[in-house]
């Protein structure tokens, strides 16, 4: 199968440059992942699917790993820092209306974000995404887009109580499925863990680990059985993982998840 992925910045598109896919970057947000999706896809050969890849933030659930919180998908796996996820549906989390205090998304407008069809801003994700995060031990749940990432306990409550099973927050997802949608392409998002939802806590964030984590979750799905070898290691701490290829620095440039 033929793979388009779709990253917001030049960063995660080096450390991907060894998988055999066309990569393409977008920008950061979901408006800038839309049209570079539209544009790949009206431009280049008609892929079987479409990634939408990268790092992004775990919502925090009843879990705990060690002293820190930590997010847990529907699988029944605890997310970490570090660790990858595979998108069972990616959905707009901040399009929509406030009402005072409440905030109305489209479904309660009665709006949707597709021409002649009725869609709030929920894309189910590619039928095969289930079963890619059981073969590769991943968690696999609801991910949403943000415009703005989030920044408070109190935001992403607010997140988590209108999508009860997010999983992962990011900045491009949805607009990416949006795109692929309207080609009649297949879509999924998949994006390694580089922080937790919430307070903006800049130096735990680990970049360098999430993208490693991505690395080993897209060489699970392009190289299928041959990819397990890296991706068996993707749910263990990451400081026992052993070192992978091609796992040069990666430089400070903003990532899509946190800008």
């Amino acid at each position: 199968m033929d793979v388009l992925i779709v990253v917001a910045t030049a960063g995660e598109a080096r450390r991907l440059a060894d998988l055999p896919a066309r990569t393409v970057v977008c920008g950061v947000g979901p408006v800038s992942a839309a049209l570079a999706t539209q544009q790949a896809l009206c431009r280049g050969p008609r892929p079987g699917l479409v990634v939408s890849a990268g790092i992004g933030g775990a919502f925090v659930g009843a879990g705990m790993t060690g002293t820190g919180l930590t997010g847990t998908g529907l699988a029944g796996i605890t997310l970490a820092p570090g660790m990858a996820a595979v998108a069972s549906q990616m959905v707009y989390g901040d399009l929509g209306a406030w009402d005072g205090e409440a905030f109305l998304g489209f479904a309660d407008l009665g709006l949707s974000v597709l021409p002649g069809a009725d869609n709030p801003g929920l894309f189910p994700a590619w039928e095969g995404s289930r079963a890619l995060a059981s073969r590769l031990g991943l968690a696999c749940g609801t991910f949403v887009t943000v415009s703005a990432a989030t920044g408070s306990a109190s935001r992403a409550r607010a997140l988590l109580a209108r999508f009860p099973a997010a999983l992962v927050e990011g900045m491009e997802g949805a607009g990416v499925a949006q795109a692929a949608s309207l080609r009649g392409v297949a879509c999924t998002e998949i994006r390694g863990v580089s922080n937790l939802v919430g307070p903006r806590d800049r130096p735990s964030w680990q970049i360098g680990t999430a993208l490693d984590a991505l690395h080993a979750a897209l060489a699970g799905l392009l190289y299928g059985l041959t990819g397990l070898r890296e991706a068996a290691e993707l749910n263990s701490p990451p400081e026992s993982r052993p070192c992978t290829v091609n796992s040069e620095p990666v430089d400070s440039e903003p990532v899509d998840s946190e800008p």
